[in-house]
């Protein structure tokens, strides 16, 4: 699979632009599950000397993606996060066709493509919302098996149209928008990783029923709500902790230029480090990113450190490397990203790198390791700047955290 992709992008980024111009402009955008529904998005598309580039839209933000070729009619949209990209190719009605390839654990995911440019609307309008759905919800999830598992719906509603973000233990689902029709409510977004539409009825103010959680190729869930501003998730299921009479902190990995770097080196002693457990693959790792790498640039001074281990999707080396070469480029991190060589799915990962540490459950996890080299905190999850109040809590706690130790 790895190669199949890279080799791709190669012989697209070492091609020259002769393709016609693609209209400038906001775009709509399907991509196709197997059924046939489509996870729409938006994206605005323009030139800058005469180069394309353009802003992915979901809600408030905009994933700035330049990385755009072509050879005759195909366009090459590489996006600047996860193993993920475009397939393209113009039609005469100015539409591009084509597909949407991804790596993943077990290969290849690859969903049919298709994008209309003048196309501002994200799901069709129609009647008037019967209901206004702003505030919290709490939300239960059914897994595919019928297990149910807890969130919260952050909604905020100005006439028909509806964003938010949907807040799981282990993190969130980003930045959805969309729109309430009706008794009805639409949400979708696309990140590079995450593919989502939400669609459900709305009951009453304060119940929501009937809800279909679409991701992907082919993946669906269940879900219902009901209206509780004082809705809290439970955290003890993703909690990692320091085993007792655990041995002293000790790794070494390679860095994305074959490095090895041990937490022994002295670039970490007697500072306070923060170790980002991550993947490449992951939303809210990337999110995480963003945040460190600023907080990074501008605290490293005070005696922070911080240096990101990586479970990938495979233990493919140059795989690895080249997926997580896009986070380090894309967020500008200053901090050492360590391949672990040991993969997100393997059920030894923590036995395998962190042998100090219970089971980690999610990714991200973040372990704050004090001036003395030893664990003094472990987080697990990472909620991101979608989730507003959440965010600014989780902001707060960690420059808290940081600042104490630094005391100490």
């Amino acid at each position: 699979m790895r190669n199949i992709y890279f080799v791709l992008i190669i012989v697209f980024c070492g091609a020259s632009v002769h393709a016609q111009p693609v209209q400038p402009g906001t775009w709509r955008a399907e991509l196709l599950r197997e059924e046939g529904l489509p996870i729409v998005f938006n994206f605005d598309l323009n030139y800058e000397k005469g180069k394309p580039y353009i802003y992915i839209r979901n809600a408030t933000e905009r994933l700035e993606v330049r990385n755009i070729n072509a050879i005759g009619d195909s366009v090459l949209i590489d996006l600047p996060f996860f193993e993920s990209a475009f397939f393209l190719k113009k039609q005469e009605d100015g539409s591009l066709q084509g597909e949407w390839r991804k790596g993943t654990t077990k290969g290849l995911s690859i969903m049919p493509m298709v994008a209309v440019p003048n196309r501002s609307d994200r799901f069709i309008s129609g009647a008037a919302p019967t209901e206004k759905i702003t505030g919290k919800w709490e939300m239960t999830i059914l897994r595919p098996d019928g297990s149910p598992r807890p969130a919260i719906a952050q909604f905020l509603q100005k006439g028909s149209r509806l964003t938010g973000t949907i807040i799981a233990p282990s993190g969130d689902y980003r930045y959805l928008e969309g729109i309430v029709r009706g008794d009805s409510l639409f949400l979708s977004t696309f990140d590079g990783s995450h593919a989502y539409v939400f669609s459900a009825r709305i009951k009453s103010a304060t119940e929501i029923e009937g809800g279909r959680f679409y991701s992907g190729p082919t993946h669906v869930e269940e879900f219902s709500a009901i209206r509780n501003e004082n809705a809290q998730l439970p955290l003890d299921g993703i909690g990692v902790y320091l085993k007792p009479d655990a041995p002293a902190l000790d790794f070494s990995f390679p860095d994305l230029d074959g490095k090895i770097v041990s937490i022994r080196d002295a670039r970490f002693q007697n500072k306070v480090v923060v170790i980002q457990l991550m993947g490449s693959w992951c939303p809210n790792c990337m999110d995480e990113t963003n945040f460190l790498s600023k907080y990074y640039s501008k605290n490293k001074s005070r005696g922070v450190e911080v240096v990101s281990l990586a479970y990938e999707y495979s233990t493919d080396l140059t795989r690895s490397r080249n997926s997580l070469r896009k986070f380090q480029q894309r967020f500008q991190v200053g901090y050492p990203m360590l391949i672990t060589g040991v993969t997100s799915s393997d059920t030894l990962r923590t036995e395998k790198t962190l042998p100090q540490l219970t089971p980690i459950k999610v990714f991200p996890s973040t372990i704050f390791v004090g001036k003395d080299g030893t664990i003094k905190k472990v987080h697990s999850g990472f909620f991101g700047p979608a989730t507003g109040e959440a965010y600014t809590n989780y902001v707060a706690e960690f420059e808290a955290t940081i600042n104490k130790l630094l005391t100490e």
